[in-house]
């Protein structure tokens, strides 16, 4: 995963950290060390940082277990300075199941929450924040109760994609499509977002950073429930490429060159005795070419790690993380082991955007 780090892995699933986490532990060390100078304030900022990020990890994880009791598998979790995002293969088929799923993660919250609780008035510990309100004079304890309390309760805002949202998207999609009930989601946490803005620009920073998370998550969750739709029950084989330029091990950089001026294509597949062996990218060729000059053989600087499906896989599952994925090109294999096609972002495009005419063309009829 880019710009991030894996720092273990629960459950079969990878927990990775966002290199922009380091930004908020260094402003957490700052802020501490101006209210007194104090080396001891910056300790225990950092420790409870560390340590809400660990139960924001357990909130993540009550997503991803709660899932994979509905068939639903999950990637791994990315953990942000603005929270953590369990990233799933696909979403639960019933909208009963995604709901469930989006209440896990604050239902795990509450029960920490719960039981942190029951431990301080059991010790007389319980410090009501509405009574004495100062954060900075609560104890350790007393700050993990309220968090989690407070995660829960905000996190339960319908604002989408938050989990608030997503049930709100889950209960919308009981009574119409997918995606309609994704775009009214959408519209509803864009519109909470802009009044959350003005709000964190006066009252936490943080705020605003949530806000721009609502605003750009709800797009890019709009146009992933446009991708499903259309790529519902669609097998590869009707999506991918079938004229596609191939080059061979042995042809020099010169030659890939020539093949890139005389084609659309950007990415080339490197075939030896019918079979696959490399992916020669554009991005990898210039490099190769400013490093090594035009008479250098692919073999050499080609990738040997790429992606690859069957014809009758679904596209949906096969393009689920293509955005993501280096080099942006899935070969499409026959049982023979021979190249039959490929499929880029801009041929899966194309076909939404067609697919899209034809559902507003319906509407319009309906």
């Amino acid at each position: 995963m880019r710009w991030s780090w894996r720092i273990g892995r629960v459950a079969g699933i990878d927990i990775y950290v966002h290199i922009t986490f380091l930004m908020l532990l260094a402003w957490v060390g700052i802020s501490h060390y101006a209210l007194r100078g104090s080396v001891e304030d910056v300790v225990d900022g950092l420790g409870f940082t560390c340590t809400l990020f660990a139960i924001i990890t357990m909130h993540e994880l009550g997503h991803a277990l709660t899932a994979r009791r509905f068939g639903v598998v999950t990637r791994d979790i990315l953990l942000l300075p603005i929270g953590g995002v369990a990233r799933m293969e696909r979403l639960p088929e019933q909208p009963l199941h995604e709901m469930l799923v989006a209440l896990a993660g604050p239902a795990v919250n509450l029960v920490l929450a719960g039981l942190l609780y029951l431990f301080l008035i059991g010790t007389g510990q319980w410090v009501n924040l509405l009574e004495e309100p100062s954060w900075v004079r609560l104890s350790f304890l007393n700050k993990l109760f309220w968090a989690n309390l407070i995660l829960a309760t905000f996190n339960l805002i319908p604002a989408f994609p938050m989990d608030g949202g997503r049930v709100l998207r889950a209960f919308l999609a009981i009574w119409m499509d997918h995606v309609r009930a994704t775009d009214i989601a959408a519209y509803i946490g864009q519109a909470i977002a802009f009044v959350l803005g003005p709000i964190g620009m006066v009252v936490n920073p943080m705020l605003l950073f949530i806000a721009l998370f609502v605003i750009l998550g709800a797009e890019y969750e709009r146009e992933m429930a446009r991708r499903r739709y259309s790529l519902a029950g669609i097998p590869v084989q009707e999506l991918m490429i079938r004229d596609v330029c191939t080059l061979h091990p042995d042809d020099s950089l010169e030659q890939a060159m020539q093949r890139l001026r005389q084609s659309f294509q950007r990415d080339f597949p490197v075939i030896d005795a019918d079979h696959v062996i490399g992916l020669l990218t554009r991005d990898r060729l210039l490099a190769a070419l400013a490093r090594w000059g035009m008479q250098t053989p692919i073999r050499d600087v080609m990738h040997t790690r790429f992606r690859t499906a069957r014809p009758e896989e679904l596209a949906e599952e096969v393009l689920a993380d293509l955005d993501e994925s280096d080099p942006q090109m899935v070969l499409v294999i026959n049982e023979q082991g021979r190249l039959v096609g490929v499929l880029t972002p801009q041929n899966l495009i194309e076909y939404q955007r067609t697919q899209e005419a034809l559902r507003k063309f319906h509407q319009g009829k309906g």
